[in-house]
């Protein structure tokens, strides 16, 4: 961590600023998250950052890891935890921040093969709280050398962590209306397209949807189209 207190608060600052302008751009998900730990790894200087959210869709729930800045690609792929199972569930359990001075010596931490292979040993997580006070997450901070974390260095992680929860879920928020919009466009084009073979065909709405659905297994096309195709062709003549 840097140890020149107003320096911080501008790395902070401007990590908070960084983060804040992903909610606002054209970034995917996995840009955010990938934003998000390489922010943090710069302004705090640790060595490692990593990324957890909590999959409200498994059952039960899982915590899952989503991205990290300096570790293999292949230790991301599948990792998940329970809710309360090592440090990370233990952190979503009790919405609070933990601090670990040696991770190596903490029986709840999981990764300690990965500790010792990459030289890790104090530690920090915090939740990722949104203003409902819901933890979607979990952000941690891994040092290779021994750490004391102070109460400053929560509060302003703390910050950026929250910060980084409201980004997320924005994004999630506009990916899923563009989607809605997506979809609600295909309807109307689907049923544009059945009336079409409606009146043409003098046939119901149902049998013209089932023409359409068969022509697109035939044509290996979406319904999407071969609406678009139906409606074209009605637009040229």
């Amino acid at each position: 961590m840097k140890d020149t207190l107003p320096q911080s608060y501008d790395h902070y600052i401007k990590a908070l600023m960084d983060i804040s302008e992903a909610v606002t751009s054209d970034l995917f998900l996995e840009d955010v998250f990938k934003l998000i730990v390489m922010v943090v790894a710069k302004v705090t200087g640790v060595d490692i950052c990593s990324l957890w959210l909590v999959d409200e869709q498994a059952n039960p729930p899982k915590i899952r890891l989503k991205a990290t800045q300096a570790i293999e690609p292949e230790y991301v792929i599948d990792r998940s935890l329970a809710i309360g199972e090592g440090v990370v569930g233990h952190v979503v359990a009790t919405q609070k921040p933990l601090v670990i001075k040696n991770v190596l010596d903490l029986e709840i931490f999981k990764e300690k093969e990965m500790a010792r292979k990459m030289g890790l040993v104090s530690m920090v997580g915090v939740p990722l709280q949104s203003k409902k006070d819901r933890v979607i997450g979990v952000l941690n901070c891994f040092t290779s050398t021994p750490h004391d974390f102070s109460t400053t260095d929560i509060n302003m992680l703390t910050a950026v962590a929250n910060q980084a929860a409201v980004a997320i879920l924005n994004t999630e928020l506009i990916i899923k209306t563009k989607i809605i919009q997506e979809e609600l466009k295909s309807r109307k084009k689907i049923e544009r397209a059945k009336e079409i073979i409606m009146e043409r065909q003098s046939i119901s709405g149902d049998e013209a949807y089932r023409w359409i659905q068969k022509r697109s297994m035939d044509s290996r096309k979406s319904m999407l189209e071969v609406a678009e195709a139906i409606i074209l062709t009605t637009e040229l003549y």
